[in-house]
């Protein structure tokens, strides 16, 4: 009976404090750590050496939040190297090849604040995913868990698009 409530009272006592170690608002459910002492290679960007330019009055103005003259662009260089447009990378709105499927996606309405919407949906279900269940004993993954239920079934939506007589093209056979 003592053995029964000590063992009832670590397990209260090791939930109440794992709710407590939130460190923000934002749930985090891959647990991602860096283990080792040394530098992280992805804070370290190798840039271009520094030049004098030809009119300082030529200079672009400062943006803070845009890219530096003399940071990497990897695809850029890399499309350049092989002859071709690396102004072709820069967005400026919807190409004319892509006209007609926007106006397609369009034809029954567009929401507005569809991010917001999203970004709010998807905290609400990593806020209900993000608790550390301790009960679950061996390897699991809190992103599998929580996303599990928007997974699609590939092989039952083939089966059903196939039997409303939709040309469905062929599937590797279900594992």
């Amino acid at each position: 009976m003592i053995l029964s409530r000590s063992v009832i009272l670590v397990v209260a006592v090791a939930m109440a404090l794992s709710a407590c170690g939130r460190k923000d608002g934002d749930i985090q459910l891959a647990k991602i750590k860096k283990t080792g002492n040394g530098p992280d290679e992805f804070t370290v960007l190798p840039t271009k050496p520094l030049q004098t330019p030809e009119s300082y009055s030529a200079l672009p103005a400062p943006t803070p939040g845009s890219s530096n003259l003399v940071d990497p662009n990897p695809e850029a260089e890399g499309i350049a190297a092989l002859g071709g447009n690396p102004a072709a990378l820069v967005r400026s709105g919807v190409g004319a090849a892509d006209g007609a499927l926007l106006n397609r996606t369009r034809r029954y309405g567009v929401t507005g604040n569809i991010r917001q919407t999203l970004a709010q949906e998807d905290l609400d279900v990593r806020r209900r995913h993000g608790r550390v269940n301790i009960l679950n004993i061996g390897p699991n993954d809190d992103y599998t868990d929580a996303y599990k239920r928007q997974w699609l079934d590939s092989q039952a939506e083939q089966y059903r698009l196939r039997r409303m007589g939709v040309a469905v093209p062929s599937a590797p056979p279900p594992s």
